[in-house]
């Protein structure tokens, strides 16, 4: 599935304060690969529905064994094992026999202790290895990607040395020859074995961390379909950013394609619109999303026009900017595949008459694209009677009253077009008006 970088942003799937992503608040991995992996995977939504599948079904596993998943092998399991090849040392007796290994631990001892460190650690990475095929390889629903991952753990660890690593009992205490034996071995031998091996389990722990927020979220895994029109039917979908947030439902399809939201600023128009937007996205990558139950079909694309930005350097206005957002975006949807449009408050940036007639312009234009589901808030509720015509077009509002002169937000979707002004209540209620008056 496209999304490009604005979208990334639109949705703070990435932030540049990363508490505030969903990469953050979905990232339950363990190691430091783990995480790069998972960023990585997140930022490629897949648009193959076979690898969504399957992913699905690698996160299901995990959470089935979790109570099982190895914990012996930490992030400084990795890092130690990584260093170990980083790191110049003496060269290694080649045979170490009584001799020649206490004369090499007498003459190096700084590097004959890295050895034995780096080597009990390297164990401890073998066993967490042996304990993740005794737990994954033999689920009978063992989905084709992970089984790939198993079978090239398996293929690399088929070395006696490393056979013997796998089962080494914890209580042995490896001799000055063990640990200059094996030491010279992975030196020498394993080096790009031993990288392999950490690649893997860096995708394995990007699986366990998607799996983890699957489980401790509380996400449901949607159900995804290759159709050859769009749709999107969610029951209490939530946005998972926020810490009490309140549940919607969603129902798009090509008969009714384009929903029209209104209501007052901070009532709740675009985090809707971020939580469709973000359980899509996430759908997509395979993973479970913050919602009851979520139907949705296989997207080509998704893109969103949420927070546009002047460029003062090439002397782009804001509005501009807005102009050539809507302009890529027919461009891009404008090739017959499917597509999730997002527009939070269509053409701020110019006065109000002119807004009215620019957006009912792209309202008219792009409620006909049946290949394409649309969800556009704006504060131009007038333009709500004329686009009544159109039957695909689907009005909600957010509702807002006044309660002993302060605003109350239900954050409920209401059907119909709200008729809220409360621009001036706000202005009245922050007590701008009144230092105003005392100027």
């Amino acid at each position: 599935m496209q999304a490009d970088k604005t979208t990334l942003s639109d949705l703070s799937i990435f932030h540049s304060e990363e508490e505030q992503s969903v990469f953050n608040h979905i990232n339950f991995t363990t190691t430091i690969g783990g995480k790069e992996w998972l960023r990585y995977l997140l930022s490629h939504p897949l648009n193959d529905l076979q690898k969504i599948n399957e992913t699905q079904q690698t996160l299901k596993l995990i959470i089935r064994h979790v109570a099982n998943w190895p914990t012996i092998v930490t992030n400084g399991t990795v890092m130690v094992v990584e260093k170990f090849y980083d790191t110049p040392i003496e060269d290694i007796p080649h045979h170490p026999n009584p001799v020649n290994a206490n004369l090499y631990r007498f003459i190096n001892p700084h590097d004959f202790s890295f050895i034995k460190y780096s080597v009990t650690h390297f164990i401890d990475f073998c066993i967490g290895f042996r304990q993740l095929l005794d737990v994954l390889d033999n689920d009978q629903e063992k989905p084709a990607l992970l089984d790939h991952l198993l079978t090239q753990v398996k293929h690399l660890t088929n070395t006696p040395i490393i056979e013997k690593m796998m089962v080494w009992d914890k209580q042995q205490k490896p001799s000055t020859i063990h640990i200059l034996t094996l030491g010279y071995y992975l030196r020498k031998n394993f080096k790009a074995q031993a990288l392999e091996l950490i690649d893997i389990f860096s995708k394995l722990d990007a699986y366990y961390g998607m799996a983890m927020a699957c489980q401790k979220l509380g996400f449901t895994f949607p159900e995804i379909q290759k159709t050859n029109t769009p749709f999107i039917q969610a029951r209490n979908l939530y946005h998972l950013l926020l810490s009490n947030p309140v549940s919607y439902n969603v129902e798009l399809n090509q008969q009714t394609n384009f929903q029209f939201l209104t209501g007052a600023n901070m009532a709740g128009k675009s985090t809707f619109i971020k939580a469709v937007g973000v359980s899509v996205y996430l759908a997509h990558i395979g993973m479970g999303v913050p919602a009851e139950s979520f139907q949705v079909s296989l997207f080509d694309g998704l893109l969103s026009n949420i927070q546009v930005e002047d460029n003062i350097s090439r002397g782009e206005s804001y509005f501009f900017n807005e102009v050539q957002r809507i302009k890529k975006t027919i461009v891009k949807i404008n090739d017959g595949r499917l597509w999730l449009i997002l527009i939070d408050e269509l053409f701020k940036g110019t006065n109000v008459q002119d807004a009215m007639k620019c957006s009912t312009a792209v309202i008219e234009g792009l409620r006909k694209m049946k290949n394409t589901l649309f969800i556009l808030s704006t504060h131009l509720y007038e333009i709500g009677e004329g686009l009544k015509q159109f039957s695909n077009i689907r009005f909600n509002y957010f509702e807002t009253h006044v309660d002993d002169g302060q605003l109350v937000f239900s954050y409920q979707l209401q059907e119909g077009i709200s008729n809220d002004r409360l621009g001036y209540l706000i202005l009245k209620r922050e007590g701008v008006v009144a230092m105003l008056e005392q100027l």
